[in-house]
């Protein structure tokens, strides 16, 4: 007979012992297969604990690349830059929000994104148009009389909104696993491609259809008012005087909360200092002097399209988990893109125009986004080359302080308030 205490200790392992250790072995790597699974699919443990999905640093690092572009891009109007990265901005960044996550959690978090949209474009209402003063100078402040409505974040806000809701109302009504057909991840998601395309249809309609009469504005200068006119009486014109864009701002809006500075002040002809600003030619045109807006409210429909391209780029983050797989939709998507884009243009059938926000320039930009998108993720997610983005990383994940800070002068204020001795030896 078997010393009990030896079996007790563990000297001598009986077969019952045996199996129980294998057993417990086997429990665990099944638990660990089942937190494998869960993680891939975005559920949760048999424990009931929430599995955290890989973070996707390419998004960060992409979000971040669009901000400093947008900040750059400010000092020089009439390059696209500041309206490309925008493009890139509501191209690829509705989907930072979710294409990480489980489709499961899209709901929510798309409801988490609209509640930001509301926080973006109040903030960009208040710290653009500098609302804040200093204490002892109530002067500082917005007149309500010609407060600017429209304005980049307030975009990207109307974009995520619409693009989001859409998100939220078809989830119940789309398959959870793509039939294995190349266009499945088209049509698992028809409802945001009709959404796109509604939005196409609108400024497309409306840009060469709507009549455009003669107009004319009143200038406030030198302590005088001077009224301009201006001849249109046309259709589907895309200069900058007669455009229906413009058109739709002057009547929703009113011409006097539009921008007062447009780039086009510096085309030829209106100052001899084009591309740089300078003073007006004496024979420039009126529309010259005319205030123009350029976030404005229709070419603000037809950046639904760049977004409705964003949630496909995140749609193609959630179903394939192969990077080869992934590239293969991203780049194809966006060579597609940039041929359509560049026929247009050198076509003239819808050249490229940032300021009206063209259809030729969503699809350029919005290709380009994706070029540079699998370009970055192929250096950071794939290579794993993550240490040369981290700074980036850090300003997509903290976009909008980064712009607030930075873009309205608080960042540059903040460091030029600090000197030593004298006033001139500022940090």
């Amino acid at each position: 007979m078997e010393d009990s205490n030896k079996l007790e200790e563990g000297f001598e392992p009986g077969p019952q012992l045996a199996s129980k250790n294998e057993q417990l072995e086997g429990d665990r790597a099944a638990a660990h297969d089942v937190s494998i699974e869960a993680e891939s699919k975005g559920t949760t443990t048999s424990e009931g604990q929430p599995v955290k999905s890989k973070r996707v640093a390419t998004l960060d690092a992409f979000r971040g690349l669009t901000i400093v572009m947008m900040l750059e891009g400010r000092t020089n109007a009439l390059t696209t830059r500041h309206g490309m990265a925008a493009r890139l901005q509501t191209s690829l960044c509705p989907s930072s929000s979710s294409s990480w996550e489980s489709p499961s959690l899209l709901p929510s978090r798309c409801i988490h994104r609209d509640t930001k949209d509301i926080e973006a474009s109040v903030l960009g209402n208040s710290v653009a148009r500098r609302i804040s003063h200093a204490p002892d100078d109530l002067s500082y402040g917005v007149d309500m009389k010609v407060i600017r409505w429209c304005g980049i974040l307030q975009r990207i806000a109307l974009v995520y909104f619409i693009v989001a809701l859409i998100e939220i109302l078809t989830t119940k009504i789309r398959p959870t696993t793509l039939e294995p057909s190349r266009l499945s991840i088209f049509s698992a998601y028809r409802w945001q491609w009709l959404g796109g395309f509604v939005a196409f249809v609108i400024y497309m309609v409306t840009t060469f259809s709507l009549y455009v009469p003669d107009w004319s504005f009143v200038l406030h200068e030198h302590h005088k008012s001077e009224r301009y006119y201006v001849k249109c009486g046309m259709r589907g014109h895309l200069g900058p005087a007669c455009n229906a864009v413009g058109y739709v701002d002057r009547q929703v809006w009113g011409i006097n909360h539009l921008y007062s500075d447009p780039v086009w002040k510096r085309l030829r002809a209106c100052t001899f200092s084009s591309p740089s600003s300078g003073p007006l030619r004496k024979d420039a045109p009126s529309w010259c002097r005319a205030p123009f807006e350029p976030e404005e409210l229709l070419s603000s429909i037809s950046a639904i399209v760049s977004g409705t391209i964003g949630i496909h780029y995140g749609h193609i983050l959630i179903h394939f988990k192969g990077h080869a797989e992934r590239l293969k939709h991203w780049v194809r998507m966006a060579v597609v893109l940039l041929v359509v884009a560049l026929i247009l243009h050198f076509t003239d059938a819808i050249p490229i125009n940032k300021q009206l926000y063209s259809f030729s320039y969503v699809c350029f930009t919005a290709g380009a986004a994706g070029i540079v998108f699998s370009a970055f993720y192929i250096l950071i997610d794939v290579w794993g080359m993550r240490t040369p983005f981290l700074f980036l990383e850090w300003i997509g994940m903290n976009a909008m302080l980064v712009f607030v800070m930075a873009a309205q002068g608080i960042f540059a204020g903040f460091v030029n308030g600090w000197y030593f001795k004298d006033s001139d030896n500022m940090v």
